[in-house]
């Protein structure tokens, strides 16, 4: 709190809390768990205990690319292209294939993509593009902002998208790849985004790592009930 340390700097392992306050290594244990719990500090697995920096923000109103809102918060972006592929609509899950009106034979780019701020896995993103809208698409524009490859280098004119939003707890194997305990929390979008002419562009299941990020929104005033832009359902409530 009096800034001391920095936000992603180290901060005192197990051992040194104990020597340093003479206290037990339970009790240095459990100040860190706390401290971690408080969000105060982060655990990055295989690395150590760290000052926490700001969380990222989720919009829930607009489409913003992610390096452009890791820049906005003071950290550097970078992503690892894990998978990327051009692959039939028939071998997609039946609910993709609908979702981008894919016929068997059209041909769609997979990619599965890490990002990370500061070198930390923060989002792991499945998705799949329509390939026809976009042919010039590479592997090396997925280094960046998909949307600014779209718009700048493709020419096209992306109309908005519909979102999903759940919390969940990770799979081992995506729990793996953001380097976080298997079964942790984790919020997943699912989302479907459309071009101008309300064409469907991609299909993407995305899981934020949960630790770090947080949802903004704003509201207005109270109003009449009627359709909503925004909607927070509650799912298996009798």
């Amino acid at each position: 709190r009096r800034e001391q340390l920095a936000p992603g700097g180290r901060f005192l392992t197990e051992r040194e809390i104990s020597c340093r306050f003479a206290v037990s290594r339970a009790t240095a244990n459990k100040a860190l768990s706390s401290l971690v719990a408080e969000g105060m500090l982060e655990f990055r697995k295989g690395v150590g205990t760290f000052v926490r920096g700001d969380a990222l923000e989720y919009d829930l109103r607009t489409l913003v690319s992610f390096t452009d809102k890791a820049r906005a918060a003071g950290k550097t972006p970078s992503t690892r292209v894990l998978a990327w592929e051009t692959v039939a609509g028939a071998a997609l899950d039946p609910a993709v294939q609908e979702a981008l009106r894919a016929g068997p034979k059209d041909c769609l780019f997979h990619i599965v993509r890490l990002r990370l701020a500061d070198e930390l896995p923060v989002i792991l993103e499945y998705r799949y593009v329509v390939a026809r809208h976009c042919p010039g698409l590479e592997r090396a524009d997925l280094a960046g902002s998909l949307y600014a490859v779209w718009t700048d280098k493709c020419g096209l004119a992306i109309a908005g998208a519909d979102e999903t939003i759940r919390a969940i707890n990770l799979s081992a194997r995506d729990a793996e790849r953001l380097e976080v305990a298997a079964g942790a929390a984790a919020l997943e979008v699912v989302s479907v985004g459309y071009l101008g002419r309300g064409e469907p562009l991609w299909w993407e299941r995305t899981l934020y790592q949960g630790e770090a990020y947080e949802l903004h929104n704003r509201l207005g005033p109270i109003q009449e009930a009627r359709p909503a832009a925004g909607v927070l359902r509650m799912v298996g409530a009798n």
